[in-house]
């Protein structure tokens, strides 16, 4: 791909495709790198002054790319003009024309643009300024209501084309006759629009743009104040008004999509009765969906804006007979948030070691406790321990067997047999129906002359678990 490069940027293949929009109402040619693009269509679009531009039939077979200028047929003579686009596009921008291509009003193109053509072209062109003058003194003399906007001449200066603009039909073949003697060209008048005219003038707009009438549009529809009005837009005419002081075409840009949204929302004549009055419609905010009531048709006043699903349920309300509080929603009570808890599962990671600790301590304390009763209940005399140890055997009792023990059971040993427990004789157990004839014990002698117990003798402390072992 060749590149340009020039003072005023770097332009990708000067074939059409690129980013610099050098002539107004450019068309982007994406297939400029396809040559196969360009060979197979005979015809190509031509641009002349401003945004008048015409197609022709390249019958000569000629080499034409973008950019390149050409002398074309006319009626009569020739005209000059720049090669803009080429290719399979043209076919496409002519069937938008609604151009067919079997047309025979179809003009053919001569040649490339000799430089005998170009000082006859800058020429015609040098008195096109002081033509447009002249003839805007001559229609003032007439008497004529229209104004001459631009005034182009043919390349080889035969013809000039005469834009004018009026609201009304005008009568102008008073008019052909004095330029024609005045300027001795043949005379061609054509009538235009003011956004045509803005179009072919150019200009900056208030978004910072270059008028859509001069980069890209071809087809003026009418804009009327009803799109305004959907779009919740001021009316106000300073603003709403272009540079041709018609209404912008920017508005109708998005006009359908207000109308669908819109809709899909409550009516804006509907008013809403509530307890403390009746609200009526200030604005809406389509696309958020919400909207403003006043407590006063014509001054602003109590402005509430609420959402348009409130809207309809007050308006559902109100046809059967109930009129809510106020516009607002009634306050719902918010879910607490939980507090954050520990998905691991609790505080710390030794938890699982102080649960085990204390499974430990439990056991030692319980069987502490066991053979705590067990040697209370059956205390053997040290010679019947004596008699009944073996020889060579070692007989512990207390804390050392107790702990014997308990380390055998800690460590997964069999568990010994619990001694047996002596009888007692008959007559001892006939005692415990004695026991119910004793006295109360506030009765008791002994508890009535017993000292206080702060001038009680210390009684001497009992050893938890007696040692008693001989070998």
């Amino acid at each position: 791909m060749d590149f340009k490069h020039d003072n005023k940027g770097c332009n990708m293949n000067k074939k059409g495709c690129s980013t610099k929009m050098d002539t107004k109402l450019n068309t982007f040619d994406w297939l400029c790198d396809i040559d196969e693009a360009h060979n197979e269509c005979e015809f190509i679009e031509v641009q002349f002054k401003n945004t008048r531009k015409g197609y022709y039939r390249n019958s000569n077979g000629l080499r034409l790319e973008k950019g390149d200028v050409v002398a074309v047929e006319a009626t009569p003579g020739h005209d000059i003009g720049t090669v803009t686009l080429t290719g399979r596009l043209v076919i496409l921008q002519m069937k938008k024309m609604n151009i067919r291509q079997d047309s025979a009003d179809i003009k053919r193109v001569y040649r490339k643009a000799r430089p005998v053509d170009m000082e006859k072209y800058e020429e015609a062109k040098a008195r096109e300024h002081e033509t447009m003058l002249r003839s805007r003194q001559i229609a003032d003399e007439l008497k004529l209501n229209m104004k001459i906007g631009d005034v182009e001449y043919q390349g080889d200066g035969n013809k000039a084309i005469f834009y004018y603009i009026a609201d009304d039909r005008v009568d102008f073949r008073q008019l052909i006759k004095v330029l024609a003697d005045s300027f001795k060209v043949r005379i061609e008048m054509k009538q235009i629009g003011a956004r045509q005219e803005a179009g072919r003038i150019g200009g900056i707009g208030p978004c910072g743009r270059p008028l859509c009438c001069s980069g890209w549009m071809t087809n003026f529809v009418s804009v009327a104040t009803s799109a305004a009005r959907y779009q919740d837009i001021s009316l106000n005419p300073q603003k709403l008004a272009g540079q041709c002081a018609k209404l912008k075409c920017c508005l109708n840009y998005e006009v359908d999509s207000y109308v669908e949204v819109q809709k899909e929302l409550p009516s804006r004549e509907i008013p809403l009765e509530t307890q403390m009055g009746t609200f009526y419609h200030f604005k809406t905010d389509i696309f958020n969906r919400l909207m403003t009531y006043s407590s006063d048709r014509n001054v602003l006043a109590n402005l509430t804006t609420i959402h348009a699903d409130r809207v309809f349920e007050i308006i559902s309300q109100n046809k059967k007979g109930i009129k809510p509080e106020n516009l607002l929603e009634e306050p719902q009570k918010k879910a607490q948030p939980k507090d954050f808890q520990d998905g691991v599962g609790e505080e710390s990671l030794t938890r699982f070691d102080r649960e085990k600790r204390k499974k430990i301590n439990n056991g030692r304390d319980r069987d502490r406790d066991r053979d705590r009763d067990r040697n209370r209940g059956n205390r053997p005399n040290n010679n019947q321990n004596q008699s009944q140890a073996a020889p060579g055997e070692r007989q512990s009792t207390g804390e050392g067997g107790n702990q014997n023990r308990n380390n055998q059971n800690r460590r997964g040993g069999e568990r010994p047999s619990r001694p047996e427990r002596p009888e007692r004789p008959r007559n001892e157990r006939s005692d415990r129906n004695e026991r119910n004839d004793r006295p109360e014990r506030n009765d008791r002698p002994e508890r009535q002359n017993r000292p206080p117990r702060n001038q009680r003798p210390n009684r001497p402390q009992r050893p938890e678990n007696p040692e008693s072992s001989e070998k």
